[in-house]
């Protein structure tokens, strides 16, 4: 039967069909979905695990056990997973292991594009990249037999595109795979020099067998056409390049590293010109040149941001690219209406601190009006970069200095900052937003919401608890809609020479808006000073005719702009208390 997927759904499916016993992951854009979509099949055991190092430790576990294993992330998690995945390399598998790695060319929800080619060519791991949601099926399944074939891990991966797009699928039955047996060898599995010396010699023996074989793999598919130009690409660049090229020769590699350089030579030869239409790097062109083949790639596209037919067209053929129509107004993204981060984030602002933010949904306090981040770098750096600035700067940088985080964040890489900084002696201000969920992926669960990815009740991470374990003596909860309360305990925090943690507790609206109320401007004690949009609620605007109003389908009933209000012009719509 065939179904209209998406890519990441269509991933889902295919570790199902494989007989997948164990899915683990951390929630990140463009990869969530895959392992939500896994959580639906019961056959499979699935969880979210704390951050992707972890993730991939357990799959790698369960694969050595004997059970067939899938670990899905974005590109920057693999940064974070690098740690065993490297050494897994070394080892290899028991049972088959997929890694499936979501790129973000063009950076729709990154903060940074990196090319996860790279990880595959450093640590001599086969990587599979599909084009579109049957062959995301499909190469899921392949990597699962080419991973117990020649004793490897291997990465699936895909872009942005591919994983939120959606093309037919034709569905299979799912193949019962037997776990199999485990047997005690160190020589394979325990890597200490001794014997990871002569399992580095099997890697690459390995991955030069698998380069031979790549060149019969049907995965990688030549249409021959006009031999006046041939054009080798892959995954949805592909989809690009058949269209706008419709008469050029096409080599598109489903295996894209190792490359088929024998099928890529006899390629070559067929055609007058040669040219390398892939996003990111240069990694195919880089490869191929130094095989001596004639080409061009890099010199015609971007290393930046994604392909696109309109691109691929006006780089090859000259046609003009569509002008976008600038006379819209811009919308920049805001924190939702109701969001409890927003009176945080305007007494920051209002007080003029530094502030170290992390991954999430506060990223978005660095924009106007809001203005109160400095830097965002990756998941968990806000404590550590507020540690550095306290202890480059002293005590008066740290009275001025706060480190932003979020629940689910604070639980991936935020914990061992804080124990950094107690052991050597900071004296950071540490706010984590505890919004019982992570946010910006989808309201995925985590340790500190007591649920695990299936709505199963199980222990809930005390993140008080766990600030004092790690040595903060001063740890205050508050309410993150009480802005008094905020800036009191921000000052007060501030002023010790010591870390300490605030916990700016009230969950994320979108678990609770149900249950609100929304409010009104009472235009007659209104007095249009604007301090209500300072807070910059999407849902407060100012009309045509000059009055602020208030949008009751889309106020959640924060309260935020009322503490904004000093002429009590903001009420509870119908009365409501």
């Amino acid at each position: 039967m065939k179904k209209i997927m998406l890519g990441n759904l269509a991933i889902a499916r295919g570790a199902y069909e494989a007989g997948v016993t164990v899915s683990t992951a951390y929630p990140g854009t463009p990869s969530t979905e895959i392992t939500e979509a896994i959580a639906d099949y019961k056959d499979i055991y699935v969880e979210w695990s704390p951050n992707e190092k972890v993730a991939l430790e357990v799959a790698i576990g369960s694969s050595i056990a004997g059970a067939r294993s899938i670990c899905c992330m974005k590109h920057v998690g693999v940064n974070v997973a690098a740690d065993p995945l490297f050494t897994i390399a070394y080892t290899g598998v028991n049972a088959g292991l997929v890694l499936v790695v979501a790129d973000d060319p063009g950076m729709h929800s990154s903060q940074n594009e990196q090319d996860s080619r790279y990880y595959a060519m450093a640590n001599s791991i086969p990587m599979l990249e599909p084009a579109d949601s049957q062959e995301a099926k499909d190469m899921t399944k392949l990597a699962f037999e080419i991973s117990e074939k020649y004793d490897t891990p291997v990465m699936l991966r895909t872009t942005t595109r591919v994983s939120h797009s959606q093309t037919y699928v034709e569905e299979c039955d799912r193949v019962d795979v037997a776990i199999k047996p485990y047997k005690k060898d160190i020589t394979k599995y325990a890597m200490m020099p001794a014997m990871a010396k002569k399992r580095h010699l099997v890697v690459e023996d390995r991955i030069k067998q698998i380069a031979i074989d790549s060149n019969k793999l049907e995965i990688n598919r030549t249409i021959i056409k006009s031999t006046k130009l041939g054009i080798i690409c892959s995954g949805v660049s592909s989809q690009y390049v058949e269209e706008a090229m419709p008469d050029a020769s096409i080599l598109k590699l489903g295996m894209v590293f190792p490359i088929p350089l024998d099928l890529i030579f006899e390629f070559a030869s067929k055609v007058d010109e040669l040219i390398i239409a892939e996003e990111l790097e240069p990694i195919f062109e880089r490869e191929i040149k130094a095989a001596g083949i004639k080409c061009k790639g890099k010199e015609i596209f971007s290393i930046q941001g994604e392909l696109s037919v309109a691109i691929i067209k006006n780089k090859l053929l000259g046609v003009p690219i569509p002008v976008a129509d600038n006379t819209l107004p811009v919308r920049p993204p805001v924190l939702c209406a109701g969001c409890p981060h927003r009176g945080v984030f305007y007494i920051l602002n209002k007080l003029k601190l530094m502030v170290t933010a992390d991954i999430g949904c506060y990223t978005l306090g660095a924009i106007a009006p809001l203005n109160a981040v400095d830097t965002v770098i990756c998941m968990g750096a806000s404590i550590g970069m507020a540690h550095g600035v306290d202890k480059a700067l002293g005590c008066e940088a740290s009275s001025r200095t706060v480190a932003v985080i979020g629940d689910s964040t604070f639980v991936h890489s935020g914990i061992t900052g804080v124990i950094n900084a107690v052991y050597n002696k900071g004296s950071s201000t540490i706010i984590i937003l505890d919004n019982s969920t992570t946010g910006m992926t989808g309201q995925q669960h985590n340790p500190s919401t007591g649920k695990t990815i299936r709505d199963q009740v199980t222990h809930q991470l005390d993140i008080e608890a766990m600030c004092i374990a790690c040595g903060v003596k001063s740890v205050s909860v508050i309410d993150a809609y009480d802005m008094k309360l905020i800036e009191s305990t921000l000052k007060c925090e501030l002023a010790k020479d010591e870390v300490s943690v605030i916990i700016a507790r009230r969950p994320c609206i979108l678990l609770t808006k149900d249950a609100r109320v929304p409010y009104a401007i009472d235009q007659d004690k209104c007095v249009r000073c604007k301090a209500c949009m300072k807070v910059g609620c999407p849902s407060i605007s100012k009309a045509l005719n000059g009055k602020i109003v208030l949008n009751p389908a889309q106020c959640n009933g924060c309260g935020v702009c009322v503490q904004m209000c000093k002429f009590d012009s903001i009420k509870l719509v119908g009365g409501a208390k």
